[in-house]
């Protein structure tokens, strides 16, 4: 019991009430050392033994497996510059350059290419593959200016309970690049209208659907751009459009079967009466106008739009991969260009490895210190598929 001041009685203690803060711990780095025995001949004929260094991901260097993936994960994850990391690790007294990182990084890209080529004949197993692409900037390409774009390539699909998201990068733009990227899948292709993918479709005979999302685009700009609020041809165009993504929401948690069922009960007449609507609207809008120009590309991309009625599992559009793009894109915004070829075919393969894993829900930081850490010691098939980010593939 204690006195309280002011109290007219000693106060009993009767409970506790807890309340409580969220603190931090500044980074700090740890030394590992690794103490090797060394033995010699009692017989004095200078024969000296040392025992075996345990396989590093990157041999001879000072980061552990642990650091690399920090470092991985602080610029493919969380978009921080290697620049920006080398500032904050001087801050704790840590003199690395960005150099330095980059090196580490292009070597670590290399390491896990074994799991890349895994996770890619995975993905040519599966149904549907969607497909994007952005634009990369890389300094130091053979024939090619600085300032000149080469592209990233983004694949996401896979077989039933598995998630997988690639990045490819190329210097071009070319429908060589589809050609090489889908040289064994057979399944069902979603893209945009990008027409580069057209020849890889019909030389390999893959079903290739279309993005309606790129179509309800192109509405929504004429509609925007009109200087007054009348309903026009445009607002009719958003109108077909909307109804179908009206049942799409109604069905979304229905299986393939049953989407398929419902797409050709209420789908299918909105399109006929929609492809009604493009082409005679098509000879009375200047081609030229914006909603002119929606109503062409619609037309235009028809065979791929309508692919959908007959496949419950294609969606309506490709917002997939544009979503599994996106942190490439906001990771761009900050560390602007690689410098070397070497460098973003490293970062197409990091951002591999992460994004597959987050999209399973596999947190990427402890992911990659494992697979640094076992990836060097892996000496057959079943050792690296023990270590690929989808669903039951990590221990």
């Amino acid at each position: 019991m204690s006195r309280i001041l002011g109290a007219c009685h000693t106060l009993k203690l009767i409970g506790e009430t807890y309340s409580e803060q969220l603190d931090i711990i500044p980074a700090k780095i740890q030394i590992i050392r690794h103490i090797r025995r060394r033995y010699a001949c009692p017989c004095f004929d200078q024969t000296i033994k040392t025992a075996t260094l345990p396989k590093q991901p990157i041999p001879k260097i000072q980061a552990s497996p642990g650091l690399l993936a920090h470092i991985a994960v602080s610029k493919y994850a969380d978009a921080l510059p290697l620049y920006r990391q080398a500032d904050m690790w001087k801050r704790i007294s840590v003199d690395f350059n960005r150099g330095t990182f980059a090196n580490w990084m292009c070597k670590v890209g290399e390491l896990i290419q074994p799991i890349i080529n895994l996770l890619n004949d995975k993905l040519n197993q599966g149904p549907l593959i969607h497909c994007d692409e952005t634009t990369v900037q890389v300094l130091n390409e053979p024939g090619k200016k600085p300032q000149s774009q080469s592209y990233m390539w983004v694949r996401t699909g896979g077989r039933q309970g598995d998630k997988i998201i690639l990045y490819d990068y190329h210097p071009s733009r070319s429908s060589e690049v589809p050609k090489q990227l889908f040289e064994d899948f057979k399944g069902i292709l979603v893209t945009d209208g990008y027409a580069g993918y057209d020849a890889v479709a019909q030389e390999n005979r893959i079903i290739h659907a279309g993005c309606m999302v790129h179509a309800r685009r192109k509405f929504t700009e004429a509609i925007k751009a009109q200087t007054n609020n009348k309903t026009g041809k445009a607002h009719q165009g958003l109108a077909f459009i909307k109804k179908l993504y009206a049942i799409e929401t109604e069905t979304k948690n229905a299986t393939p079967e049953q989407k398929y069922q419902a797409r050709q009960q209420y789908s299918k007449p909105i399109i006929e009466q929609f492809k009604i609507w493009l082409e005679k609207s098509s000879q009375h809008v200047p081609p030229k106008t914006l909603t002119g120009k929606a109503i062409h590309y619609a037309l235009k991309q028809w065979p791929k739009l309508i692919v959908f009625l007959d496949h419950g599992n294609v969606p309506l559009d490709n917002n997939c991969a544009e979503n599994v793009i996106r942190p490439f894109v906001i990771g761009r915004k900050n560390w602007i260009f690689s410098t070397s070829q070497r460098g973003a075919k490293a970062s197409a393969n990091i951002y591999s490895l992460i994004q597959t894993a987050r999209a399973n829900e596999i947190e990427p930081f402890e992911y990659l210190k494992k697979v640094f850490t076992d990836l060097p010691i892996a000496d057959s098939l079943s050792g690296i598929e023990k270590l690929l980010p989808i669903s039951k593939g990590v221990d």
